[in-house]
């Protein structure tokens, strides 16, 4: 079947889920009802959850959808609940499909939910090669028909749910288990079923490693144009007073303020409200109502002695693109090693970066391990985060690629 947009836009579209919409569940009795009727049924679990990124503070679910054979499609209200731990016990030791794992599992384990087996679609898609790995995508390349989507970027803190929100919410579940069925027969086709396991475990159990609370402010984008440490205390003031004012209204930060808003502030330093509301960005009414809240940030900032230093070193390399002047070996290494894997992964109906992240390659390459061989690569690979079967296609080529590079007239 082709992905073309012509093609898929022949290809029959699926508006509805068969056993149409269900209510939404935001009562006790419903939410032992539905955790009844889950663990009952049979098999594997679809799973899925909607946030209101750039509406509401943080990141938590809004709506909580689940599929069972046997017992149907739920949809549930988890701000009406302070857990949903009856649903991860009705679960039990069931495998959970999920497309695109990483973004819903840290707003499910939040409300208590974390699978004991992971099959995520979305990664199964990428590992076997598919050009397009959206799930209207691979729905339509893999059971060749057409999910009617575009609520996906709605605010789901909305109640009550508008019909048309719910229908998109339960499609997304809808055909979530034939289509782990189709990708399952693929990955064992190419021989890929064991290398799948291991990014599904390391997706179930990895934590990602998160910026302190008193560093996030650094992440402001257009922080770069500020250069003087007198300008960052005065951003970084501004963030706080932004982030607290959003916290306490359940806000998205940048409903309030953009980060463009905070920078030009930091670089202008206005000394008057209205001087302030004449700095671009603080237009529209949170400018305007905080604009007391506002100046005494910038204040604080100007007044402070305690000015920001240097960010804490990531450990992380630099950009690869200044590796030719600062360390031409590792350029030479680094730019050999991505080449040949490159070609590793096209040989294996892979995209380079599922093959093995360019972190993992950068960082071994910058700060090679004393003694260059297979088992020391190897055991660097592994140390950055590479599973065993990346270590298995990748150490060879990357012990060969460092031990005699290419020249560089030749990258």
């Amino acid at each position: 079947m082709t992905d073309s947009t012509d093609d898929a836009q022949d290809l029959p579209l699926l508006t509805e889920p068969a056993e149409g919409i269900p209510a939404v569940i935001d009562t006790e009795r419903g939410l032992q009802r539905a955790a009844q009727s889950l663990a009952q049924g049979t098999g594997p679990v679809a799973v899925d959850a909607e946030r209101a990124s750039g509406f509401r503070y943080g990141q938590r679910a809004f709506l909580v959808q689940l599929k069972r054979e046997g017992s149907g499609i739920w949809l549930i209200d988890p701000e009406a609940f302070n857990s949903l731990l009856p649903i991860q016990e009705a679960l039990g030791s069931a495998e959970w499909i999920l497309h695109a794992a990483s973004q819903d599992l840290p707003c499910l384990a939040e409300l208590g939910m974390h699978p004991h087996q992971l099959f995520d679609t979305e990664l199964a898609a990428r590992m076997t090669g598919l050009p397009r790995v959206g799930l209207g995508a691979v729905v339509e390349h893999l059971l060749g028909v057409r999910l009617a989507k575009e609520h996906s970027a709605a605010d789901w803190s909305k109640r009550p749910l508008p019909q048309d929100w719910l229908r998109y919410a339960a499609l997304d579940v809808e055909l979530l288990v034939p289509l782990q069925e189709k990708l399952s027969a693929l990955l064992a086709e190419q021989g890929k079923t064991e290398w799948a396991v291991e990014e599904f475990e390391y997706l179930r159990n990895h934590k990602p490693t998160l910026v302190p609370y008193a560093e996030r402010w650094r992440k402001t984008t257009g922080i770069n144009k500020l250069k003087s440490p007198r300008k960052l205390a005065v951003l970084r003031e501004l963030w706080r007073a932004r982030d607290a004012l959003a916290q306490k209204k359940d806000l998205a930060p940048g409903h309030l303020l953009p980060d463009s808003a905070l920078v030009a502030a930091a670089e202008a330093q206005p000394r008057t409200v209205p001087q302030l509301l004449s700095v671009p960005g603080f237009h529209g009414r949170a400018a305007k109502r905080e604009g007391p809240r506002w100046l005494r940030a910038v204040q604080a900032g100007m007044k402070t002695e305690d000015l920001p230093g240097k960010p804490r070193s990531t450990g992380a390399p630099p950009p690869p693109r200044t590796w030719k002047d600062r360390n031409p070996e590792a350029f030479r290494q680094f730019r050999t090693a991505k080449d040949r894997l490159a070609r590793r992964a096209e040989q294996l109906q892979l995209m380079p970066e599922t093959l093995l992240a360019p972190a993992v390659l950068k960082q071994l390459c910058w700060t090679p391990p004393p003694q260059l061989d297979l088992d020391s690569v190897s055991a660097a690979l592994r140390e950055h985060g590479a599973r065993q079967w990346q270590v298995e296609q990748c150490a060879a080529i990357i012990t060969v690629a460092m031990l005699d590079p290419e020249p560089l007239e030749n990258l």
